[in-house]
C-alpha cells in the first residue's frame, strides 16, 4: 500500500517550506500526503509578512478526519503556530492511539529569520517529543529547546544527549547552521552518538525548506517500514539533490527543485536508470538525441555525451571503440548485498569499482548474453563532476 504520511504543519505561500515542500517531499518519494493546516502564512523568499493560525479544534477535527477514513501510517509535525495547537495535536495523538512513527520538527525561526514560535509553544514542544519517534533540531533550534542561547561546538553532543534522554526520543541534529565545507548530521540517543553523516556543502542560497522536506522524507520512510537510520539516510540524499536541482526562484532564500528528484532516490529493488549505447559518430548522435527531446547533460571530449528524459532516466553514448554493445545500468540502493545474493544464486559479477565519476559499478551479464551493469550513485546520479552547466 502506498505509505500515507499525516502532515501537521503551516501553510508557506511562497511554496518553499511548510505543508507545500512537506506535500512535494512525500509525493515525490512515492507516499500519499495528508494535511492538518495549523497556520497560513503570507511569505515568499524574502521574509514572512503575516501570519494567522487556525483554531486548535479545527487542527484536531484536520487530523481525526482523515485518520478516521484513510488512515496514517506516519506522521511528521512542524510549524503549529500557537502552544494551544500544540497540545490539541499531542491530545490527539496520545487520545486517539495513532500507534505510528512521529516525526517532530521543531520550527521556530524562517530561513529569511521570521519568527515562527513564541515562547510557550516552544515550551510545548517537550510533550509533543515525548511522544515522537524523532525530533529534528537544527542547532540554533536545538540550543533553544535546552534552554540555551548559543551552544558552542563542544557542547552540542552532550547537549543532544542529555535531551534525548529527557524527553525518551533520539535527536537528529542537522549541522547546517555549522561552520566548515562539510555539513554533519547526527543522530543521538541518550548514550550518545548512534549515526553519523557526513557531506560536502553545497554552496546556495536557495534553501528554503530544507528541514520541511527532510523530517517530511524521514516521516515517508518510516511510514513504509524503513529502520531509522536508512529514512534518515534516504531523506537526506533527497535534499541533497533538490538543493542541487533548485531552480533559483526569487531575491532571497528560494525553495529547492523538489519536482526534480524522480528516480534519483532508488527503492528496494534495482531500478533500470540509464542504459549506454555504442557510438560511430559522436556529433551526428549527440544530435539525433537532442533532435528527440533528450537533454545532454555531459559531453566529453567527443567520444561520450550522457542525456536526461523529462522522467528523469538517462542514456549515454560512448565512441565504439570503447563500447562494442549496449550495456544496460540498474540502479541499486545496496550494491554490495545485491552482488552478495547473486553470487549466491550462482551468478558470476564483478567485484564493485569505485569510478571517478562518483559511482560504485559492478558489471555482469544476463543468461542471453547481454552486457549489465549494478551500480550505486547517490547525489551523482545527475551530477557528475563535468555536468554541463548550461544543456541547452
Amino acid at each position: 500500500m502506498m505509505p500515507r504520511v499525516l502532515i501537521v504543519a503551516g501553510s508557506d505561500s511562497g511554496g518553499g517550506a511548510g505543508i507545500q515542500a512537506d506535500i512535494k517531499a512525500v509525493t515525490m518519494l512515492g507516499g500519499h500526503a495528508m494535511t492538518a493546516i495549523t497556520a497560513v502564512t503570507a511569505q515568499n523568499t524574502l521574509g514572512v509578512d503575516a501570519v494567522t493560525a487556525l483554531s486548535p479544534d479545527m487542527v484536531r477535527q484536520q487530523m481525526a478526519c482523515v485518520a478516521r477514513d484513510i488512515g496514517v501510517d506516519a506522521v511528521k509535525i512542524g510549524m503549529l503556530g500557537g502552544a494551544m495547537i500544540a497540545a490539541a495535536v499531542a491530545d490527539e495523538l496520545g487520545e486517539a492511539g495513532y500507534g505510528v512513527p512521529i516525526v517532530l520538527d521543531p520550527v521556530m525561526v524562517a530561513s529569511s529569520g521570521a519568527t515562527l514560535a513564541d515562547g510557550e509553544t516552544i515550551a510545548a514542544f517537550a510533550r509533543l517529543a515525548r511522544i515522537s519517534t524523532l525530533v529534528t533540531p537544527n542547532l540554533p533550534e536545538l540550543a533553544v529547546l535546552v534552554g540555551r542561547e548559543l551552544l558552542h561546538p563542544a557542547d552540542v553532543q552532550p547537549a543532544a544527549r542529555d535531551y534525548a534522554a529527557s524527553v525518551g526520543a533520539p535527536v537528529l541534529v542537522k549541522g547546517g547552521h555549522a561552520a566548515g565545507d562539510l555539513v554533519v548530521d547526527r543522530l543521538v540517543d541518550a548514550t550518545g552518538v548512534v549515526a553519523e553523516w557526513s557531506d560536502p556543502r553545497i554552496d546556495t542560497r536557495h534553501s528554503h525548506g530544507t528541514g520541511c522536506t527532510l523530517a517530511s522524507a524521514i516521516a515517508d520512510g518510516l511510514a513504509r517500514g524503513l529502520v531509522l537510520t536508512d529514512a534518515i539516510a534516504r531523506a537526506r540524499l533527497f535534499v541533497r539533490i533538490a538543493l542541487r536541482e533548485a531552480p533559483g526562484l526569487g531575491g532571497g532564500h528560494g525553495p529547492m527543485g523538489h519536482a526534480r528528484v524522480r528516480l534519483d532516490v532508488p527503492r528496494r529493488g534495482a531500478t533500470p536508470n540509464q542504459v549506454t549505447l555504442p557510438a560511430r559518430d559522436h556529433a551526428a548522435s549527440l544530435a539525433f538525441y537532442r533532435l528527440l527531446g533528450l537533454t545532454p547533460i555531459v559531453d566529453s571530449e567527443g567520444r561520450y555525451a550522457r542525456f536526461e528524459s523529462e522522467g528523469g532516466a538517462t542514456l549515454s553514448i560512448e565512441a565504439a571503440n570503447e563500447l562494442d554493445a549496449p550495456r544496460v545500468y540498474l540502479e541499486v540502493a545496496d550494491l554490495d548485498g545485491l552482488v552478495a545474493r547473486v553470487r549466491a544464486a550462482g551468478v558470476a559479477v564483478d567485484d564493485p569499482v569505485a569510478q571517478r565519476w562518483g559511482w560504485r559499478e559492478a558489471r555482469l551479464t544476463d543468461p542471453a548474453g547481454n552486457a549489465l551493469c549494478l551500480y550505486s550513485a547517490g547525489e551523482h546520479r545527475r551530477f557528475p563532476p563535468w555536468r554541463l552547466s548550461c544543456p541547452a
